[in-house]
């Protein structure tokens, strides 16, 4: 990779606040107010407060999505992600974000090019997730005034990362990296934010924060029969 430069909601109900997240400046492509890069890392703090978990939605019919999206919302969770890697991605994407009716910030994952951000941001998507770092991807995503959650697996990434001005990243995958390596990371790296994403599961979660961790990204699988609020439940404790 080459070195080129070319972390929703403020506390309020997010049923309530059509703005959460959104941070200032003009509009970008979505109507809602671009967040500029240096505004990136609140934007993910802000949402993942004061429930550390985002919720990614991978393969999902729109329906699936949907339901899964209205649980989470309803659990007290603000950022939800739809992945784009497969063909139901974008549709489900688009109907994520008419559940959400503009009450909050419905964002997009696996947005490994620019043209892939670009279509996301297009259907809806007010915030983009990578599961790597690429420098030309962060570009576009501050060009579009979208929050942008690049994924990093090593301490040149994450230097590589502080250099293109992104202080929030997705440690990916988490289970591989482990708890203790998210806490190493703060002392040469005391301003980065990082959220714990790729195998996290409910008795991990825990340690994750206890490390450091801004916040946690969890799957669709957590997400029914009562077991994300019973995660939520257990991280308020």
């Amino acid at each position: 990779m080459t070195d080129t430069h070319d972390a929703a909601g403020t506390g309020r109900d997010p049923g309530t606040d059509a703005e959460a997240g959104a941070g200032t400046g003009t509009a970008n492509t979505t109507g809602a107010r671009a967040v500029p890069l240096a505004e990136w890392a609140d934007f993910f703090a802000d949402g993942l407060s004061p429930v550390p978990l985002m919720l990614i939605l991978r393969g999902a019919s729109p329906d699936d999505a949907v339901a899964a999206a209205r649980n989470a919302w309803s659990a007290g969770v603000r950022l939800v992600e739809v992945t784009l890697e497969g063909e139901s991605g974008l549709p489900a994407l688009e109907a994520v974000v008419h559940a959400a009716e503009g009450r909050v910030p419905v964002g997009a994952g696996t947005l490994t090019t620019p043209e892939r951000l670009r279509r996301a941001v297009d259907a809806g998507a007010r915030f983009g997730v990578a599961p790597g770092l690429d420098p030309d991807t962060v570009a576009a995503a501050e060009r579009l005034g979208v929050p942008f959650l690049p994924g990093v697996a090593t301490p040149t990434e994450v230097g590589q990362a502080l250099r293109l001005g992104v202080t929030a990243v997705k440690a990916f995958p988490a289970s591989i990296l482990g708890p203790a390596w998210i806490s190493a990371l703060a002392g040469p790296f005391p301003e980065l934010r990082v959220v714990a994403t790729g195998g996290v599961d409910a008795p991990s979660a825990p340690d994750y924060l206890r490390a450091g961790a801004l916040g946690l990204g969890v799957g669709r699988s957590l997400a029914s029969d009562g077991a994300l609020a019973e995660l939520v439940s257990s991280l308020s404790r």
